[in-house]
């Protein structure tokens, strides 16, 4: 007698590992699925705290004051008046004097109201406004 040897696998065998495979997948894709958002959201409130704590702060250390809302994030980069800001660092206050976007590549949207600074970001709608992953993202509202 002749020992058979299987080399292969049988239809029903494969049609078990595809089922198992897909049930596998239909439990972990929903928990997947916006997260990606989510790790935006959360990076855009990191880089608003990086800017106010780093770049935000060495200017008020240097200058007194806060850039005011209508010279906006761009005094981080450029001096917009040498005489009010004598102590103006001169490499400016960002790496490669190069302002960085959310995670949309949308510019932040900075304010000062009397020394109340408050970054902003439009989000994914990239637009005023918005709910749920859409909405706005402020500095202040960030964890």
């Amino acid at each position: 007698m002749k020992n058979k040897s299987r080399k292969a696998f049988s239809l029903i065998e494969l049609m078990i590992v595809i089922v198992i495979l897909g049930l596998l997948a239909a439990m972990v894709m929903p928990s997947l699925t916006g997260k990606g958002e989510e790790a935006k959201r959360n990076l855009v409130c990191v880089q608003m705290k990086s800017i106010y704590n780093g770049a935000l702060d060495m200017f008020k250390i240097n200058n007194s004051v806060y850039p005011s809302t209508e010279e906006g994030l761009e005094a981080l980069v450029k001096n917009p008046n040498a005489e009010k800001y004598a102590n103006y660092s001169k490499s400016g206050y960002f790496k490669d004097s190069k302002m960085p976007n959310d995670s949309w590549s949308n510019k932040f949207i900075y304010t000062n109201d009397d020394g109340k600074v408050e970054l902003i970001s439009l989000g994914a709608d990239k637009k005023e406004g918005g709910k749920d992953e859409a909405a706005d993202i402020r500095m202040s509202e960030c964890k």
